[in-house]
């Protein structure tokens, strides 16, 4: 896809993966609404970006604001090509330490939310438009601490495979990026509930996730499904299909992670190293 004068929304752009994703579209000559609740730091952001980046503040866990988006994207921008489903939001732990409405928040932002926009945008996108999705390896195999969280991402993976048929029929195409841990600070807010198992894989930058992102955008396929890293997504694979291995696996990689967490936290200044063990 030739991307000079083009129109994408990216939701959650502000920071991490969403706003490596919409450096890089901008640099490439596209125009990009950029999605995000807090309106002082988007405007922050755009300005740095220029003015191919527009601020369209929102929550995504409105959803007839999120239904309407689409459509206010192509009245004030004239088209829309790329959708970049991004957004999320995760409280870790145990589920039972989190009240009901929390966890239906997750299924709101990270599932019903890209639903709603992927809907609504296939009535205005042209045929040769894209939907990528940012999910999660966690959608591969369901992460103990997380297991909210990991059905919302398995659950919009495989609605984006089931829909890429639906979509295909008016030329849009839509595709995941499955990323493992991302070094973007979304879990320093809960470091303590953070599992040692996702500290087990290898960490990746947000401009290598939205590199994948591009490459989904680029490619002519539709259904794609792309694991960052890579040898972390044959490891979830494996784990799915041999479950017995898996568990065999897991204490190993709780010890690795809990080493890998406690690096990871005196680099960040967030815990003392004797405070990381096994979770």
């Amino acid at each position: 896809m030739e991307l000079a004068d083009r129109v994408a929304i990216v939701t959650g752009a502000s920071s991490g993966i969403g706003l490596a994703v919409a450096r890089m579209l901008v640099a490439a000559g596209a125009r990009v609404a950029m999605v995000a609740r807090g309106l002082e730091r988007l405007q922050r952001v755009c300005d740095e970006l220029g003015p191919k980046a527009i601020a369209f503040p929102l929550d995504v866990g409105d959803l007839a604001a999120v239904a309407r988006l689409p459509a206010d994207v192509v009245a004030k921008l004239g088209r829309l090509d790329i959708v970049v489903n991004n957004a999320g939001v995760h409280h870790r732990g145990d589920m039972l330490r989190h009240p009901a409405d929390k966890l239906a928040t997750m299924f709101t932002v990270n599932l019903v939310a890209p639903v709603v926009i992927t809907r609504t945008a296939a009535d205005v996108m042209p045929a040769g438009s894209v939907v990528v999705n940012v999910a999660s390896l966690a959608g591969k195999l369901g992460v103990p601490g997380s297991a909210v969280y990991s059905g919302t991402k398995a659950g919009l993976r495989l609605w984006a495979l089931a829909a890429s048929d639906d979509l295909e029929r008016r030329g849009i195409r839509i595709g995941n990026v499955n990323p493992g841990p991302v070094d973007t600070g979304f879990f320093d807010d809960d470091f303590d509930n953070v599992s040692a198992l996702t500290f087990s894989q290898p960490m990746v930058t947000p401009e290598a996730v939205a590199e994948r992102v591009m490459q989904v955008i680029h490619s002519d396929r539709t259904a794609l499904d792309l694991d960052i890293p890579y040898t972390s997504g044959k490891l979830a694979t494996i784990s799915y299909l041999v479950p017995g291995l898996g568990r065999l696996l897991r204490p190993m990689l709780e010890r690795k992670g809990a080493k890998a967490k406690a690096r990871y936290a005196e680099r960040r200044g967030q815990l003392p190293r004797s405070g990381d063990a096994p979770r």
